[in-house]
């Protein structure tokens, strides 16, 4: 977790200071309210991971938590607004295909 910033102080240096320290940075939007977050790393994962099959929301707190960078904190704490934002958090981890080749 980066900062406790609320969404109206987000400046376009921040963006891209979080850019340069993050690589891709993602805005969610929710309800007037919006969370800015970066990918998520694998010790992020890992632990998300190991809940998935007995808490699948938990996994999203896990993921938001972990990724989160600055923004409304009712997003995390509003059921109805977490909720939704849950929805995109897949869209956060990346997987880049592979190509295995037999020697």
């Amino acid at each position: 977790m980066e900062e406790n910033v609320a969404t109206g102080a987000v400046t376009p240096k921040m963006i891209a200071d979080w850019k340069a320290k993050h690589g891709d940075v993602f805005k969610i939007s929710v309800d007037g309210k919006e969370a800015y977050l970066k990918r998520p790393d694998r010790k992020t994962l890992s632990y998300a991971s190991s809940v998935v099959s007995s808490n699948p929301i938990k996994f999203n707190e896990i993921i938001l938590n972990g990724c989160w960078l600055a923004g409304d904190e009712e997003i995390k704490t509003d059921d109805a607004l977490f909720l939704s934002a849950s929805g995109k958090i897949a869209e956060l981890i990346e997987v880049k295909e592979s190509v295995l080749v037999k020697l």
